[in-house]
């Protein structure tokens, strides 16, 4: 069955957020909620799925194939796709089999998973490692790690205008620079390229540097066109990809309890202690107005916080 380019743009709702922190720091903060979009296809994970349907079935492919780990928000967003807009979905998985919240919701969802091992999933980046699996299911469009890609870049650039057609609500003329969460890079590559240096983006890395974000956004950027700036790095990864500690935990509850908006300890919760570091250190000055992006992933919460409940 031919795939249908599902035609569903969502929008996220643009609001005010203000802490102690910020208050006192005479910053204003807005949240765009992508975490509101979908209950199944949460966050930034549409802008960046969302070209890759269109692609896949113009080239004649009914479904998509993808990978990630056993708590993947892409996955779990693409899993919920195929779902909503029926069309088959394969997750290729690291590590050995697990039974977590998210491969549960994986499976219910109708994906078909398979474990790769940790050998095999860093094998993942070798110029042959699709080729196996393009035989295995010719009729799916193969979508690299959480979707980076110069087609999900320019699509989240998207993000840019729905920020702009909201800022009468908050009262802003304008606003001074973004701050998000950062994985694969994707996002805050686009939108590097949607401002083209008219406002910086601050990507608050969740994941080490030897990860490589840093190579990717520039990789990205390069195959735009686009020279290397209007972009900053921050480390937000406290040690380790999806390390949870008891600062962080204190600091996302409190967050919660103080502005209503839930958050997760792999990035956002990450990114928004960080730009609490930067704010009381002095970084923005006073009226400097931020947009911070919340870039969803709250299924991961259950798998990350009950260990420590």
């Amino acid at each position: 069955m031919p795939l249908v380019i599902p035609h569903w743009q969502p929008q996220a709702l643009l609001e005010s957020l203000e802490f102690d922190w910020s208050r006192a720091a005479g910053i204003e903060l807005a949240v765009l909620r992508l975490e509101l979009i979908d209950p199944l296809i949460s966050g930034n994970k549409w802008f960046k799925l969302a070209p890759y349907l269109s692609a896949a079935a113009k080239a004649g492919f009914n479904g998509l194939i993808s990978l990630g780990g056993p708590h993947s928000n892409h996955l779990h967003a693409l899993a919920g796709a195929g779902k909503r807009f029926d069309f088959p979905v394969v997750g290729l998985l690291r590590g050995e089999p697990q039974d977590t919240p998210t491969v549960r919701d994986l499976q219910t969802m109708g994906m078909q998973l398979h474990w790769l091992g940790y050998g095999g999933y860093r094998a993942r980046h070798q110029a042959d490692f699709w080729l196996p699996w393009q035989q295995r299911y010719p009729h799916l469009f193969a979508v690299a790690e959480g979707g980076l890609g110069l087609l999900a870049a320019h699509s989240c650039a998207s993000l840019r205008q729905q920020v702009q057609a909201q800022l009468d609500t908050l009262g802003w003329p304008d606003y001074d620079a973004w701050w998000l969460a950062a994985g694969t890079g994707t996002t805050a590559a686009g939108l590097v390229i949607a401002e083209a240096g008219e406002h910086p983006v601050y990507a608050a890395l969740a994941v080490p540097a030897g990860h490589g974000t840093d190579r990717q956004i520039a990789a990205l950027l390069a195959e735009a066109g686009m020279a290397n700036q209007g972009y900053h790095l921050v480390d937000a990864c406290r040690g380790g990809f999806a390390r949870v500690d008891p600062e962080l935990l204190a600091f996302m509850s409190a967050a919660e309890q103080s502005s209503g908006v839930q958050f997760e300890p792999v990035y956002t919760a990450k990114a928004l202690l960080a730009l609490r570091q930067h704010v009381e250190a002095g970084y923005f000055a006073p009226a400097t107005r931020v947009l911070f992006v919340h870039t969803g992933g709250l299924q991961g919460r259950r798998a990350l916080l009950s260990p420590l409940s």
